[in-house]
């Protein structure tokens, strides 16, 4: 026979203590609960187990997410990752990914717009921030558009060049963080010529 929940009682920190059969059972996320429909006086039979472990796992790998989205913004396949990487079941995942897209708190656009901006200003050309952002898993148009949004390759260049001054060094230091070889061409074809071997 299946055992009846007896008592449910809303803990300051939110959550729900569960109680079975007059004993104290578990504390459990109060979106779980909601979720599974659980109330006093319900049998916690197969079907309704199956139920609340199901909205566990999706409750765990929503709390892993927040956990991991506290300290920078990533992208849908940056988080799925890190979610498996944390055991996360795949379904739980997805529905995870699934809610926090809908409600915007993983946003790829915002994601690469964001991780470009940084990039350029860490002087990486637009190859470099092209790869960097493919390797995230954004798609192409939103790569496309995110270069778009920074100021100009020869324009970051020049300020490289500015700041480091017009060397061989400062030609090789531009062609290994991604900037276009004919961006570092014309920009030294201004000033003095640089060799980039």
């Amino acid at each position: 026979m299946a055992p009846t929940v007896t008592a449910l009682r809303v803990k300051p920190d939110g959550r729900v203590a569960v109680a079975l059969d007059g004993e104290q059972w578990r504390v459990l996320p109060a979106d779980a609960v909601v979720r599974t429909g659980l109330r006093k006086g319900d049998a916690l039979d197969r079907e309704r187990a199956r139920t609340l472990a199901r909205e566990l796992r999706r409750a765990d790998a929503l709390a892993e997410a927040a956990r991991a989205l506290r300290h920078r913004d990533l992208s849908a396949r940056g988080l799925a990752a890190r979610l498996d990487r944390r055991g996360i079941a795949p379904q739980a995942r997805d529905q995870a990914l699934e809610t926090l897209t809908r409600t915007r708190l993983v946003d790829d656009e915002r994601f690469a717009h964001s991780r470009a901006r940084s990039l350029a200003e860490r002087n990486l050309g637009d190859a470099a921030i092209r790869h960097d952002l493919e390797q995230q898993g954004i798609a192409p148009e939103l790569i496309e558009e995110a270069c778009a949004g920074l100021l100009p390759e020869p324009e970051r260049a020049e300020r490289v060049v500015a700041r480091r001054g017009s060397s061989a060094a400062t030609a090789r230091y531009l062609a290994r963080h991604g900037f276009d070889e004919d961006v570092v061409e014309r920009v030294f074809a201004r000033g003095q010529p640089a060799e980039l071997g």
